[in-house]
This record gives C-alpha cells, structure tokens and sequence, in this order.
C-alpha cells in the first residue's frame, strides 16, 4: 500500500483559535468529503469553534471482496458476508500497519504543530473507525478520547503484541456506536469488540441504535458532538473552571 499515491486531507480550520484537533476516518470507497457535513452538524451549537477538524482520503486499492477491483480503502478486505468471523480472518496486516503509520504521523504533525496529544481526537466510521480505533490505542502518546463508529478492533488475536509498552491510551475514553441491523459489519462484531475492550481494562461507551444497518444516524451525530465537547471543551472554559477552584 505505500506505493499507492495518496492525497492530502480534507481540512476544516476552526472557526476561533486554534486548540484542538479530530481526525476522523471514512469507510472503505468513500472519501474525506463524505463527512464534511457531519463535521457542519457537529459544529453548528458553536460548542467545537476551537477544533480543527482532518478528513484523511484513503488511497485507491484493489479490494479482494470487490473482485479486486480500485477503490479507497484503508486495508484490503477479502470478504464482507456481515458475519464476524468473516472480517476476523485472514487479515490485511500489512495494509493495517500501512495505514496506522499513517494516522500516528497525522498525530504527530499536530502535536508538533503545537496542540497536545491530549487535545486530540481520533476515529471513525467502518473501516475508518476500525483504524481510529487501533491506531488510537496504539499511539505512543495519551489522547483526548477514541471514536469508533460501526466498527472494530482490527488484528485482535495479536493485539497485546502490538500495542505499545507502557500503554498511553489504556484509560483514555472510548466512544462506540453501533446500529443492531448491520447488514456490513455485524452488530455482533462491535459487541465482542467492546467485550474484549472492557476485558483488557479500556474505559469504552457503547451505544446501540436499534433497527440501524451500516449507517449513521442525527442521534449518534449529537452524541458524537457530546464526547467531542466534554473531551475537546474550549480553552476558554477551561481557565474560568480553573478560576473558580
């Protein structure tokens, strides 16, 4: 996958200062533009003015479930069946650890830029959320928070090889969501992901929208924007809590 040519992301500035940054990932043939008007919603109470928001574009790739033909995508994916055994096996690890370089460079670039590690969110939906999620709690340095939509914990069966020592991320907040008629990526998958998470010692909310498939939903959007605000909350907030102790 490192020789696919990969374009820049989509950057959405903050309205006020500068403070703090989401990266938010797509799914597999989408691009950064389809959650642009997720980022609008997100913003319009004037409650994320501060945040920068990065919608990476994943590079065109031969997909095997789709008769290998190009389409964006952030690993390749050889079957999609909507069962969880499906999508366990026969994992694209190369193409995983490809893109979750990626994602921590992104990382890295902001905090060198001057925003803490701890005023960062990563996630994302699907296959976007399934890289949030791994490269999120993999990161060799401790977010803001962690949001995984319709989504998974990719290479699970090896994780705890992969994940860093000491554990930056091991109590940073966890936001999933999952719709329990998921035709894609099976509702089932996303429970057993938030049971090994909480078995492991992960700090993890799981939300269910019944009678959702592989979408989202004007519901989860606002509780998307809640966990932004509470881990994101503006500066300026920030110094008159601090002024009140």
């Amino acid at each position: 996958m490192a020789s696919f040519a990969r374009r820049p992301p989509l950057l959405v500035p903050a309205v006020a200062r500068h403070t703090a940054t989401v990266i938010f990932i797509h799914g597999l043939g989408d691009t950064g533009h389809g959650w642009a008007s997720a980022v609008e919603q997100w913003r319009r109470r004037q409650r994320l003015d501060e945040v920068k928001f990065i919608l990476p574009h994943a590079p065109s790739i031969p997909i095997t479930a789709n008769w290998g033909m190009k389409m964006p995508g952030w690993y390749d994916i050889f079957a999609i069946d909507g069962s969880a055994e499906a999508l366990r096996r026969n994992e694209d690890e190369a193409g995983i650890l490809t893109s979750q370089a990626y994602f921590h460079d992104l990382i890295q670039k902001e905090i060198d830029s001057g925003i803490p590690a701890d005023r960062i969110v990563i996630g994302g939906f699907s296959q976007g959320g399934a890289m949030g999620l791994f490269s999120g709690l993999t990161a060799k340095s401790k977010l803001a928070g962690i949001v995984a939509l319709s989504s998974y914990l990719l290479l699970s069966l090896k994780y705890a090889e992969l994940v860093p020592k000491p554990e930056f991320n091991k109590e940073t907040p966890i936001f999933m969501a999952h719709g329990d008629a998921d035709p894609v990526v099976n509702y089932k998958l996303g429970t057993m992901t938030r049971d090994l998470l909480k078995e492991m010692g992960y700090n993890v909310k799981f939300e269910t929208y019944p009678g959702m498939g592989h979408s989202a939903c004007l519901e989860e959007l606002d509780q998307i924007e809640n966990f932004l605000s509470e881990r994101l909350p503006k500066v300026a907030d920030k110094s008159e809590q601090k002024s009140e102790l």
